[in-house]
């Protein structure tokens, strides 16, 4: 039709690209696993938390980096104690999350092995540069406190185990 802009009209005059030549990211993949840490009565969980970019604590999972040579199971258990001061022992595996995001001129795909964990020894700390704060919160305040619903879904995963469990 005259006078209309169709979608093969191309760019409107003035209006910049927003895609930047020459700029293109990076994409990289990186894996992580943590999880959910209950203490021996399964009534509590430890989460940590972390600041974001506007100064807004966020809770959630203890998770980290896989290190040369280290299964996911090995991993959640080291980054539990790095990140949290409490020992934990590997329950069962509790799901995968993965997800996008851009952090240094790089997208991102990272994925994350969860495993549900029992509590065996240590005390809460927030000695690692990457957490704020560090607590037991109650398994039924999880999905009130997480700040990722990918991660609270999980949590409902777990309580859902527990419970086939007391039957």
């Amino acid at each position: 039709m005259p006078g209309s802009a169709g979608r093969s009209g191309g760019a409107k005059p003035g209006r910049r690209s927003r895609r930047r030549r020459g700029k293109r990211l990076t994409t990289v993949n990186e894996t992580s696993a943590g999880g959910l840490v209950v203490d021996s009565q399964r009534r509590n969980a430890v989460l940590i938390g972390r600041l974001d970019r506007q100064g807004k604590l966020l809770w959630s999972l203890p998770k980290g980096h896989i290190e040369d040579g280290e299964t996911t199971e090995q991993t959640a258990m080291r980054e539990v104690k790095e990140e949290t001061g409490i020992s934990a022992h590997v329950l069962r595996p509790l799901g995968t999350i993965d997800y996008w995001f851009v952090a240094e001129r790089r997208r991102v795909h990272k994925t994350v092995h969860h495993f549900l964990l029992e509590a065996n020894g240590g005390e809460l700390s927030d000695e690692d540069v990457e957490v704020t704060e560090v607590a037991w919160v109650p398994l039924a305040e999880l999905d009130g406190r997480l700040a990722y619903a990918d991660e609270r879904k999980l949590v409902r995963k777990a309580r859902e185990l527990f419970e086939g469990a007391l039957e």
